[in-house]
Formats: C-alpha cells, sequence, structure tokens
C-alpha cells in the first residue's frame, strides 16, 4: 500500500505507516496535474492546510480509501464528494486543544498587563510606567461562551489563576459544568457578569456575530474580550465602535472575519486591540501531535479496517444507502430544526422512535444523523460518525426505539428532545417519492417540506391572525412561498409553518410578535 503526503508534514511522525510496511512518498507543493498523477496508485494522502483534495483528484486517484488532514479543519477537502466516492476523510480534533487554550490565556495576560505594547513603547527607547498599569486576574469573573474541549481547557487554567468562571452552552448541563468548578448562565448573563470574555464555538449561521452590537450592549462596562476560536464569532465594527464608547476596554484577537487581516485594517495600530496572526494551534508540538494521530489513525485503518478520527461516514454497500439516504436526510433536517427550536435550556434527554419502513431496520446512521443536525453548534467536530460520541460527551442520553406493530402514526421517525425548560417533540415521514416532510410538531399534525427559511408561529385560533401575519410579510418585502397550517381543535391553539423567500430581520420578528393572539414566533433555516 501507498501513502502520498502532499504537504509539509514531520516526516519522523509518519513512522507508524512506515513501520508497517506501508510505502509512504512525500512531494509538496505540487500543482494539480502533477498531484493527480501521483495519487493514481496511492491507497491514502495526507495533506495539512495547502492542499486542496477536490472531487477531480479523487477521480484521478483510482485507488484512494482514506484522505488524512493533519490538523482538525477539513475545508479544503470536499468530504461530500469523498463520502460519494466512499472515502474515509480522517482529521486530529484534539490536536490543538491544548495549544489554542494556552493561546487564549497568554492573550488573556497580554491583555491584562499591556505586555505587547509596554514591549513595543520600550524598543522604541521610551521608559514608561505609568501608561501601562493593569488589572489583576486573580478575583475576576471570566466568561466563556462555549465548553468544548478548548472552553473547558481554558476554564480549568484560569481556575488556576484565582478566576471565577462562569459560561454559556445551551449543550452542557449545570451539573456537568458544576463538576468542573464552572457556573452556567444565559448568555445575557454572563454577559452582564464577565470582567474578561473568552469565545470558544464553532462558526454557524447561529453564532456568527454572536458578540455583536446587541451583545456589546448587554457587557459589563470594561470587560475584556479574547478570541482564539473562529474569525466572523465578533462583529469587528460593532468591536471597535464599542472600544470607542468604553463599553469594552480591550480586546485581543487570533482571528478575523478575513484573513490573512488586510494592512488598512482598522484592527492594527489599535492600542487597546492586540492582534495575532491565527497562531492559536501553532505550536511545535501541536504539529507534530497532529501529523503522529493521522499516522496511526491511517495506519489502523488501512491495515485491519479499524476507523477513528472520521469526519464522514464510513461507507455502506449501495443498496443500504439508497435505502436509508432519504431518512438519513430528513432525520439530519429534523435535528437542526429542533435546534433552532430550543431555547437556551441544556439538553439531557434525546429519544427517537422508528416506525413504518424503519422499524425493521437498524436505523443507527439515522440516529446519528438527526444527532449530527441537533448539535451542529456544540462543536465543529461533530458529525454523523462521532455525533454519539458528542453527545456523550456533553451528558445527553440517547435513546431509541421502534414501533412494528400496534400503533398508527403518520411518521416514520419521532423525536423527543429534552432540557431543562421541557420536552419539544416532532416527527417525520418520508413519502413514496422519497421526500422527507415534518408531519409534527408537539401536539399539532402538519405537512411541512422541512426546506430553507421557514417562519414557525403559534396562536390563539382566532380570526385574522393569518391576515396580519401575511400583511406585516408584505409590508417589509417578504414572499412566502408555502403555507402549512395545524391546529388542535376549533378555537383552542393554531400553529402555522410559513417557508418563504428570505430570512427575517430582527425588528420583523418582533412586529410579529406583537399580534395579539400570537403566543409564539420563532425562525428556522434549514
Amino acid at each position: 500500500m501507498k501513502v502520498f503526503v502532499a504537504d509539509d508534514v514531520n516526516e519522523e511522525k509518519l513512522a507508524p505507516l512506515i513501520d508497517a510496511g506501508i510505502d509512504v512518498v512525500k512531494e509538496t507543493k505540487l500543482g494539480d496535474a502533477e498531484l493527480a498523477n501521483r495519487l493514481q496508485d496511492a491507497d491514502g494522502v495526507i495533506v495539512r492546510s495547502a492542499t486542496h483534495i477536490t472531487a477531480e483528484l479523487m477521480d484521478a486517484a483510482k485507488n484512494l480509501r482514506v484522505i488524512g488532514r493533519a490538523g482538525v479543519g477539513v475545508d479544503n477537502i470536499d468530504v461530500k464528494a469523498a463520502t460519494q466516492r466512499g472515502i474515509v476523510v480522517m482529521n486530529a480534533p484534539d490536536g490543538n486543544t491544548i495549544t489554542t487554550a494556552e493561546h487564549t490565556i497568554a492573550l488573556l495576560v497580554s491583555m491584562a498587563r499591556n505586555v505587547p505594547q509596554a514591549h513595543a513603547k520600550l524598543q522604541s527607547g521610551v521608559w514608561d510606567k505609568k501608561s501601562f498599569v493593569g488589572v489583576e486576574l486573580n478575583g475576576k469573573t471570566l466568561g466563556v461562551i462555549g465548553l468544548g474541549r478548548i472552553g473547558k481547557h481554558v476554564a480549568q487554567i484560569a481556575r488556576g489563576f484565582g478566576m471565577q468562571v462562569v459560561a454559556f452552552d445551551p449543550f452542557t448541563s449545570a451539573d456537568q459544568a458544576k463538576e468542573l468548578g464552572i457556573e452556567t448562565g444565559t448568555l445575557d448573563e454572563v454577559l452582564a457578569r464577565a470582567d474578561f470574555l473568552t469565545i470558544h464555538t464553532p462558526v454557524t449561521d447561529e453564532t456568527r456575530g454572536i458578540i455583536g452590537k446587541d451583545a456589546f450592549a448587554k457587557v459589563k462596562k470594561g470587560v475584556r474580550l479574547v478570541n482564539c476560536a473562529r474569525g466572523g464569532l465578533v462583529d469587528e465594527t460593532a468591536l471597535l465602535e464599542a472600544i470607542e464608547n468604553g463599553a469594552v476596554a480591550a480586546a485581543a484577537l487570533d482571528v478575523f472575519a478575513t484573513e490573512p487581516l488586510p494592512p488598512d485594517s482598522p484592527l492594527l495600530g489599535n492600542p487597546k486591540i492586540i492582534t495575532t496572526p491565527h497562531l492559536g494551534a501553532s505550536t511545535t508540538e501541536a504539529q507534530e501531535g497532529v501529523a503522529l494521530t493521522v499516522a496511526e489513525q491511517m495506519r489502523d485503518y488501512l491495515i485491519d479496517g479499524t476507523l477513528r478520527g472520521a469526519v464522514n461516514a464510513p461507507s455502506m454497500a449501495a443498496a443500504e444507502v439508497e435505502a436509508l439516504q432519504p431518512f438519513i436526510d430528513l432525520a439530519k433536517r429534523l435535528g437542526r430544526f429542533q435546534a433552532q427550536l430550543l431555547d437556551e435550556g441544556a439538553i439531557s434527554n434525546v429519544r427517537l422512535e422508528y416506525t413504518g419502513a424503519l422499524a425493521s431496520t437498524d436505523a443507527t446512521p439515522v440516529t446519528r444523523a438527526f444527532l449530527a443536525g441537533l448539535l451542529r453548534n456544540v462543536s465543529t467536530r461533530v458529525n454523523v460518525v462521532n455525533a454519539l460520541l458528542i453527545a456523550e460527551e456533553r451528558g445527553i442520553s440517547v435513546t431509541t426505539s421502534y414501533t412494528t406493530a400496534g400503533k398508527t402514526v403518520n411518521a416514520d421517525i419521532l423525536t423527543s428532545v429534552t432540557t431543562t425548560d421541557g420536552e419539544q417533540t416532532a416527527s417525520g415521514l418520508v413519502f413514496a417519492n422519497g421526500e422527507g416532510r415534518i408531519t409534527g410538531i408537539g401536539n399539532f399534525s402538519i405537512e411541512a417540506v422541512p426546506h430553507g427559511y421557514m417562519l414557525i408561529t403559534k396562536n390563539r385560533d382566532v380570526p385574522g391572525v393569518i391576515g396580519e401575519l401575511g400583511t406585516i410579510l408584505g409590508q417589509n418585502g417578504v414572499n412566502i412561498s408555502r403555507f402549512y397550517l395545524g391546529r388542535q381543535e376549533k378555537g383552542g391553539e393554531a400553529l402555522a409553518v410559513v417557508e418563504i423567500d428570505s430570512a427575517l430581520e430582527e425588528p420583523v420578528l418582533e412586529k410579529l410578535r406583537e399580534i395579539e393572539a400570537v403566543i409564539l414566533v420563532k425562525q428556522v433555516r434549514l
């Protein structure tokens, strides 16, 4: 067998492959045509971030079975194309935990004591102590947004400085956080209490700009902000305004919305902002560690089929894929749907019941697809392979059951998510043409295509509500493409699912909430 190494990876750490008798060939900085030629007889390929593995390259590599990313992100790999071709994509998900957490703390301390600014001043020949009076970390409150592996490690180190830690993470229970000495709260509570604030979440539609104008209006005056996670989590324009008006005393950023950071960026040269060029994972240990991890994982897969660190589903037989794919697609959309309907309560239990065509098969891939959709905001690691593990790490109980007889339900998949705020249910059915639809939300029967932008409203069943809703949408230039309505009984409560052509801004949502008969308004994007 042969593994081709296309980027600059520490050669000593490739020893697990070589010792197993696998031929390892390393050539870097190749063009697409050259790389395609080198990959023709390769069973595996290892890359870092420089080389892009496209569908075309995979087609040229007829023997390719596994792609290894010596790092965490797989943006440079067409994972969907790999999955379609039965190629496993692996990464080293824990490779940057320690190094990114330590860089976060380095920026935290540097920001508190004005280290870069004082260094620059002294290097210019000026001895100036008065301009750089700092603050202590001891006794201060650190607000952590996102309690994944990195967030937890940052919290652990911060507690060693004598800091109190309060965190927001809707996927971590208060009891689980308490075991780590961490207090939990809502996002608004964390913003109001934190003297220092650090972010450790993936960038999704829901988290992009999570620290923006609204958040800065709620922070404790004089907060100091660190972002070593992903660019786009912090609204950089809003940050500059918050620093200008004193809401934020200082900021330290390792990641940016645009990278490399443009030379004319207003973030540069600001005396209250520390910037580093995306150094979170840049340590010798981390780079060597991810290379060794990927080499070991690829060796085990190529030699005996053991699968670790995969970011896509292991290949199934063609017949299985064809039979389960509509249910997998529906489950993932149900998971995303449930996640966006949930409030901030931590998830404790997930129950899935399979009926109909799924009742007599192993629906584990469907369960994983639902969890991958439900937990997508938790971590960039989550996927259909590791979703069960992510749930376990978060203390979420997952149970499944199969109903083959004695129950008539207009659904193939019934899902229930329990949080500290209560239980939320949704169900779906795959029709004969393979199209999946949502057929139940709570106690309401409905038939809605889970697609695009969806407005969910619950209201008292009185005349005129639909008209008011449509009028507000029309006045704001929002077109309705589909409208689904369900109710329990005349004069009770009604539920509407409105498929719209574009996202609604918050002021429009507020107008909808002001309709007298409306009880609930939520926006979902699938």
